[in-house]
Parts: C-alpha cells; structure tokens; sequence
C-alpha cells in the first residue's frame, strides 16, 4: 500500500470512528452522580404471558429493581401494560380475563418491594369493562394508586366526542378514588391519527377539568420515546406549554414526565427544544422516568446521564431530581 492510500484509509477510518455513537465511551456528567432522582416515574413490567403476546423478553420486579440499584434510584412505578390486550385489531379471546390477570401480577410483583415499588393498572379506556377495572384495581391495595393509557395503543382520538365522553367516565371514576393518571397521550403513529393542537385543547378544556382530587401525568414530554424528534409533538406541546406558562386553572394537577426522551440520536435543535419545553412547563412539574428495559431503550443509569447532560442549570436538574408526586411517597427504606 503506498503512503498516499495509507493516509487516504487513516482519514477515512477516523472520520467514521468520529461519526459513530459515543454514548458508550463518554463518561457520565459528574452532576448525573450528585443529583440521582428521587423516583423513576415510568417504568414496565411484562408477565411471562404478555411478554409471549408481545414477542418480547418478560420483565419482573426483581430485575427492575437491580436497574435502580445500579442507578441510585430509590423508588419506581411500574406502569402495567395490560390494555395491550385490547389493542383495537389484536384483542385476544378471554380478553378481558387477561387484563385483569396482567394487573394483577404485576401489582403482585410490586407488592414484593414494598417500600420501593408502586404500580398501576392498565386497560383501553374505550372498552366496555374500562370502568369495572378501574373500580376493581382501586379496591386493590396494591394497584389502588393509579391508572395507565395509552392512547396510541388504544386507539384513542380526542378530536371523537364520543372518546372523549368515554375517557369524562374514566377520568371521573378515577377522580374519585385519588386515582392518579399516566396518560401516553401520543395519538396512533401507526395509523397516522390527527395529533396537535386540536387534541391538546380537548385534553386541558375537556378532561383536566375533571380533576380535582389526583394527579395527571403526560407521559414523553406529549411524545413517544425513544428520543424527541417526532414531527407531531411541537404543535401539542405549544398548547401545553402555552397553558403552564399561563397558569391555567388546567395544568394545577397536572405534571409531564421525560421518559426516554433525552437521547443519543437527537439532534442538537431537538435537545434544545426539550429544554425549551421543561422551562416553559417548569422545572418543578417535570418528572424522571426510564421506560422498559428492552431493545433501544436506555436503562436507569444511562438515561438519568442523558437528562444530565441537556443545556439545564444544576439547579433544574437537581429540581427534576427531587421531585415527587403525590401517588409515590418518599421511601422507607
């Protein structure tokens, strides 16, 4: 090989080792160590029966619970994914059986640490039993605390009146038992649903409303994860971020998470535009969470290192770090 080539594959070599990922290779910001959060706001469990409906890895509490050790995570709350069986298209026969068996082990899986895990039940609020499982789990010590949508997977489109009366029930129901609320309010990617501005306004002035009593929490800063580059989510979160910032009577019980969403693949103008959102929001309303251990997604540790290391002072990260809301009290240990 002459020294021309040579140089030539030196180059080239270091330009691609230059291009590739460095979440592996860069140390942790020092502040991802001083300021570990409090709680992890987002977490799942699959049940060896959902994991085989879901074609993924099964996930139990004990190996969550290793995650938050290697991350200096105190608490979590684990988002039952049930209403995955009532995926509009994918139902499975003894359908609702089988939601009510998901919430239950995974609350009992929850029930095995008790003073670090909480969980919430799960369901498709447009289905027929949505209600009767709200009410079922609330008499449940163990998955009493909440409730989990997922309005992309459900289907849910809240520019429908007849969705959003059925989600009035829900919301009421759950209202009324101090029930909080997880809500992936992403419409279906899959099925191109509208998801803006319209349905911001129907969620604040419709639902938001309804709640008095309990929390309600957006989960992926109005998006999905991983990562913040989706080209839906501004129009939403100008609404949201617009009524924060106004203080609207609207957002007094309502709280956003950042589930997965600071991520190695952002572009830096999506980086920027989280912070844009969490100060517009405020950092005392902003919530940490690390979503499923699975596939792409960062675990505890390395997603608290991505927070960390997005344009915020040391004084909103150790904001974010701390906060707390009501449905997860500080720990006993």
């Amino acid at each position: 090989m002459t020294k021309r080539a040579l140089t030539t594959l030196t180059l080239a070599l270091l330009s691609f080792t230059a291009a590739l990922p460095q979440t592996q290779t860069q140390p942790p910001p020092a502040r991802a160590a001083k300021y570990p959060p409090s709680g992890d706001h987002h977490q799942h469990l699959f049940s060896p029966a959902m994991a085989v409906f879901q074609k993924i890895t099964p996930i139990a509490a004990a190996d969550v619970i290793k995650l938050l050790d290697e991350a200096g995570i105190e608490r979590a709350v684990l988002l039952s994914t049930a209403y995955a069986y009532g995926r509009p298209g994918r139902e499975p026969q003894n359908e609702y059986e089988k939601v009510k068996e998901e919430n239950d082990w995974v609350g009992a899986q929850a029930a095995l640490y008790p003073k670090r895990l909480v969980a919430f039940c799960g369901f498709n609020p447009l289905k027929p039993y949505a209600l009767e499982e709200l009410e079922r789990c609330s008499k449940i010590p163990s998955l009493g605390r909440g409730i989990k949508m997922h309005f992309g997977n459900s289907d849910v489109q809240l520019q429908n009146p007849e969705h959003i009366e059925k989600l009035k029930a829900v919301f009421r129901a759950a209202n009324a038992h101090r029930m909080a609320i997880v809500i992936h309010m992403r419409a279906s990617i899959s099925l191109d649903r509208p998801y803006g501005a319209e349905q911001a306004r129907a969620f604040l002035n419709e639902l938001m409303p309804l709640i008095t009593n309990t929390t309600v929490q957006i989960a992926h800063l109005g998006s999905s994860g991983p990562g913040y580059d989706d080209p839906k989510v501004d129009a939403v979160m100008d609404v949201i971020g617009d009524a924060f910032e106004k203080r609207d009577p609207n957002t007094r019980n309502l709280w956003v998470d950042i589930t997965s969403n600071a991520f190695p693949g952002n572009p830096p103008e999506r980086s920027a535009m989280m912070v844009k959102r969490i100060r517009q929001i405020g950092p005392g309303r902003i919530l940490y969470g690390t979503d499923a251990a699975l596939g792409g997604n960062l675990r505890p540790r390395g997603s608290w290192a991505e927070v960390c290391r997005l344009a915020l002072t040391d004084k909103e990260i150790k904001q974010i770090a701390r906060n707390r809301p009501p449905y997860l009290p500080e720990s006993e240990r």
